[in-house]
């Protein structure tokens, strides 16, 4: 029995290098990856170069995350709390990387409010948490996709800006799409995971209180976003009352004024 524990323990210890090994060779890799943007677009700003790192990332996680959390299983509002497959460490390692990455530069560049280092803060404790303990990664896998899934949206209205092209109709398709998923998703979606998790019995108490905090702060980005879609249809309502007021016909004397 006690060299049972003891091989048990020898290959929990080697598993936890193992996740750190692996999150340190993804925090290189985004670093490097940022570093190579930087010298191929020295005209640009060092925030386009760290936000083409945050539109790939956004698109290889969602992809993986997505395959994780819908296909390749356990079900996440199901299991709630099961062990940690290979392919989720794989999956919350390369993101725990790329967030502390991220968290890093917005501190050096001081660019982001306090509701998205908070964001960020929370995410990196709680993907260490669960890589930690060994369950729970189907879950915060499922969190991870309706997070990330809007990211490469923000992304490009954020580049479209940038190149002068945001006030097209590529630019509204864009925030209708960021709008609708982040509703759907992060915040309905986001719910279902919410509740699973802190009904079921497995799941760490305070990995179920850190998912509380992580739904709130998306509560925090549902404001910002509908004060950000309020602001839009006011603009658009005065841009149409304007145009429409300049071509109706005026009166001069009970007679139409010649155009």
């Amino acid at each position: 029995m006690v060299l049972k524990r003891a091989q048990e323990n020898t290959c929990s210890q080697e598993g936890m290098v193992s996740i750190v090994l692996e999150v340190t060779c993804s925090l290189v890799a985004w670093l490097f990856l940022y570093t190579c943007f930087c010298y191929w677009n020295k005209h640009r700003s060092y925030e386009w170069s760290c936000r083409l790192v945050t539109l790939l990332h956004g698109v290889i996680v969602t992809c993986l995350s997505g395959y994780v959390a819908l296909l390749d299983g356990p079900w996440p509002l199901s299991h709630a709390g099961s062990p940690n497959k290979s392919l989720q460490i794989h999956v919350l390692s390369l993101t725990l990387g790329y967030f502390i990455f991220d968290l890093g530069w917005c501190l050096y560049f001081q660019t982001e409010g306090v509701l998205m280092l908070f964001h960020h803060t929370l995410s990196i404790c709680g993907m260490i948490m669960v890589l930690g303990l060994g369950n729970s990664a189907t879950e915060v896998n499922a969190v991870v996709f309706v997070s990330e899934i809007t990211n490469p949206l923000l992304q490009t209205r954020w580049f479209l800006r940038e190149m002068g092209c945001y006030h097209t109709f590529l630019g509204e398709m864009v925030d209708f799409f960021f709008v609708f998923l982040f509703l759907v998703l992060r915040i309905g979606v986001g719910a279902l995971i919410l509740y699973a998790m802190v009904t079921s019995p497995d799941p760490s108490w305070l990995l179920k209180a850190g998912g509380l905090a992580m739904y709130i702060v998306s509560l925090g980005f549902m404001v910002e976003i509908c004060r950000f879609v309020r602001r839009k249809m006011m603009k658009k309502y005065h841009s149409w009352t304007s145009l429409r007021s300049k071509n109706a016909p005026m009166k001069t004397n009970g007679h139409l004024t010649a155009h």
